[in-house]
């Protein structure tokens, strides 16, 4: 298990820096974006390679940042039952939910855009918009985000797994929804 939750460590790491790394993205595409409609209203001048430039960097934070997302545990979870259960059940929840829903969405996904991409490459496709950008980065993109994915998936199973063994511990400790807050214990932390 220690190899395991070395390797979980290295992809934990992995999907920190390129998390971190991207959110940049969304600065650039507003930049873009509004450098965009200045230069349309002012200039009366468009393209639509600027156009694509915008959904390419918005897409490449979203799919990129996936990962991450997962990572921080704040993907997104219907919470109406999963909070006022035990900690132990949450896990197993998170657990089955990786195995049988998060990794075959992933692997079929990856599993179906391998060849898109390449196809794309290979053909040297590009956009049907007039001065448009060439297509196959925004694909590749899309693998890369679903390979990411797929490898902080493994990750998260790790440690659930390692988290119910007893080999490590909750980095989320349980905290009941439905619980009052103890004033008395908490009071100096408001100060």
């Amino acid at each position: 298990m220690k190899a395991l939750l070395g390797f979980s460590r290295l992809i934990d790491h992995v999907t920190e820096i390129i998390g971190k790394s991207v959110s940049w993205l969304i600065l650039v595409a507003v930049l873009v974006s509004s450098g965009n409609a200045i230069v349309r209203k002012v200039f009366n001048v468009s393209s639509n390679a600027w156009l694509e430039a915008q959904w390419y960097l918005f897409g490449a934070a979203f799919m990129l940042a996936a990962a991450y997302t997962l990572r921080q545990n704040e993907h997104i979870r219907i919470d109406i039952l999963y909070g006022s259960l035990s900690r132990r059940v949450q896990h197993w929840i998170d657990l089955l939910g990786h195995c049988l829903f998060l990794m075959p969405f992933v692997l079929l996904m990856i599993y179906d855009l391998i060849p898109y991409v390449r196809m794309s490459f290979m053909s040297g496709e590009v956009s049907s918009s007039a001065g448009g950008l060439i297509i196959w980065p925004g694909k590749a993109l899309l693998l890369a985000g679903f390979f990411l994915l797929a490898l902080q998936g493994v990750s998260e199973i790790i440690k659930k797994i390692a988290i119910m063994r007893g080999d490590m511990d909750d980095p989320t400790p349980y905290v009941p929804t439905h619980a009052p807050l103890d004033i008395e214990t908490h009071a100096g932390e408001v100060r």
